[in-house]
């Protein structure tokens, strides 16, 4: 796994920038082909606070939830690549095939999800609720996804 610092180094370092008053912003996912939809959730994402952590499925989570045949990105090209978007502060990388855990340890200010997403069935909406933080879902300003991206390709193919 590429993470050049550990993942309990990150989140100590965004709770101490939290802690002075900034406020984190946190969205999840595979993001396996990159695509201007993704681009555009940062986009949006990041204007709710002042640090927009991305956490991403780790290969291990992915194949657990998609199947073998993913990702199609392993986790460090995937990783390099929404680290040097320039909305997206920092990505930590998990294991678990839900992101509640790391939602628990790093404590987001707002959780932002797609609006494919109900915000009740947004896991860790509770918790950033409980304490005070908003949950957002954003609209879809472009009709793509890895899955369709994927299905243009056999296409082309066949």
């Amino acid at each position: 796994m590429y993470q050049p610092v550990s993942k309990n180094t990150k989140i100590s370092y965004l709770k101490r920038r939290q802690r002075k008053g900034s406020k984190i912003v946190f969205t999840n996912g595979c993001f396996d082909l990159i695509h201007i939809g993704h681009v555009d959730l940062f986009m949006q994402a990041s204007a709710y606070g002042d640090c927009l952590v991305v956490g991403l499925n780790s290969d291990k989570s992915i194949k657990q939830i998609k199947g073998d045949n993913r990702p199609i990105n392993c986790e460090e090209f995937r990783y390099l690549t929404l680290q040097s978007i320039v909305y997206i502060s920092d990505v930590i990388m998990f294991d678990e095939i839900t992101p509640l855990k790391l939602i628990e340890e790093l404590g987001p200010d707002v959780l932002v999800k797609g609006s494919d997403w109900d915000v009740e069935d947004i896991i860790g909406a509770n918790l950033v609720k409980q304490k005070g933080g908003i949950v957002k879902t954003v609209p879809f300003a472009y009709d793509v996804s890895t899955s369709k991206i994927i299905e243009k390709i056999k296409e082309i193919e066949s």
